[in-house]
């Protein structure tokens, strides 16, 4: 990385927005196939009705890749440009090396320096709040932010109350240093470890390292206690926004468009109660996506951004909220025509992005049998999306137990 010279910005804008997200979609009617759950009761408990899966060849970084290149195209300006990417994902490619460098070398760009953030579903926020950092003190120009995960590969298909929940694709974003006022304001980071084992995979890491035992147990699989889970959410994404606003020189009603983090309606619900707000303010796609952890904000704000959601102008709040426990808010300053992120979109094609492998060595088919046997006969049921915010609806007799 060679730093910039000159004296630091006062303003990072973002200046470039890009998503990807896989073609083949996973339905509940398919999840009902596979597991002992409803339609019904998916969409009434978190307001999710299908999410994307990732290809056998797809990986963490080629979906970050493709994102990448058409946040980069978006922005304007060419992938030797970017001083530092910063690649947030809980399921990197490999432990090592890190997925940021994979995609650095895939997006074609020769100079930037390159890590991983791990934050869980609030990495993106943070890996945003630290590209800031280095713009506003000098150290970098532009700075490429993504949020990226395959969450399908580590799921556990007879767990009804895990397997439900995730889905798999990438967002990005490019911040580049201004003198103009805009951008990034107010920022607020927190982390409870209190909560630490409240969503966490158990193996894999030098605390017990993979094996033979460790995959027997189910140990490589997410686990997670939803209720606690869900109570951390609602209690504290509210109040992370609120204290990024405030920072902000803000107050809620100033703020045009949430992106919270696209976990489960209910909690983005509270938040915007919380908040005193109507739901018409908070942008919702998880009916459509479900949660991808850390490419959820990214993938929500480029497609609010396409969609016209977003103006010039605007004022717009990320939050979310992980494992950790953690939570991040930033508080945004819209400068950019909206327009321009459905063009980027349209010049970047998957098909044309590659990420180098190992030389000769060879993978064993990644996605689990499960759901693997799903996928070569999908459901055929066209499941409505005309309801993406569900109330309390009743559930079926076998899904309370």
């Amino acid at each position: 990385m060679t730093v910039p010279k000159g004296p630091p910005a006062r303003y990072a804008h973002l200046t470039g927005w890009g998503r990807y997200a896989p073609s083949q979609v996973l339905t509940n009617a398919d999840l009902e196939r596979m597991v002992d759950t409803s339609d019904e009761w998916i969409v009434s408990r978190t307001g999710i009705r299908e999410r994307r899966v990732a290809a056998a060849h797809e990986t963490t970084a080629s979906m970050a890749a493709v994102a990448s290149l058409r946040a980069i195209r978006t922005a304007g300006i060419d992938p030797d440009d970017i001083d530092l990417i910063l690649l947030a994902t809980l399921t990197p490619d490999y432990w090592m090396p890190s997925t940021a460098a994979l995609v650095k070398e895939a997006i074609g760009n020769t100079r930037a320096a390159a890590m991983d953030v791990a934050a869980a579903c609030s990495g993106f926020v943070y890996a945003y709040a630290t590209a800031q950092a280095y713009i506003m003190s000098g150290l970098a120009k532009h700075v490429l932010v993504i949020g990226a995960e395959l969450l399908t590969r580590f799921l556990d298909y007879t767990d009804r109350n895990t397997c439900i929940l995730f889905g798999d694709g990438a967002g990005a974003v490019v911040l580049s240093a201004s003198d103009e006022p805009g951008g990034g304001l107010g920022i607020e980071m927190t982390t409870e470890p209190q909560g630490a084992y409240m969503i966490w995979l158990p193996a894999g890491g030098a605390k017990s390292p993979p094996s033979a035992e460790t995959v027997a147990r189910g140990e490589h699989f997410v686990r997670m206690e939803g209720k606690e889970t869900y109570r951390f959410a609602t209690r504290t994404l509210a109040t992370t926004a609120l204290t990024s606003i405030q920072r902000s020189g803000l107050e809620p009603s100033d703020v045009d468009l949430f992106i919270p983090h696209q976990a489960n309606i209910r909690i983005i619900e509270a938040v915007a109660k919380g908040l005193d707000l109507p739901m018409d303010k908070m942008f919702v796609n998880l009916d459509k996506y479900g949660n991808t952890s850390a490419a959820s904000v990214p993938i929500a704000l480029a497609e609010a951004a396409n969609s016209g959601r977003i103006q010039v102008g605007d004022t717009v709040c990320i939050v979310a909220f992980g494992a950790g426990f953690t939570s991040g808010a930033v508080t945004i300053h819209w400068t950019q025509d909206p327009l321009r992120g459905v063009a980027g979109d349209a010049a970047v094609r998957p098909e044309d992005v590659s990420v180098r492998l190992p030389v000769d060595w060879d993978s064993v088919d990644p996605i689990p049998p499960a759901l693997a046997a799903i996928m070569s006969s999908p459901s055929t049921v066209d499941v409505p999306l005309d309801d993406v915010v569900p109330g309390d609806q009743p559930v079926h007799q076998e899904a309370r137990s």
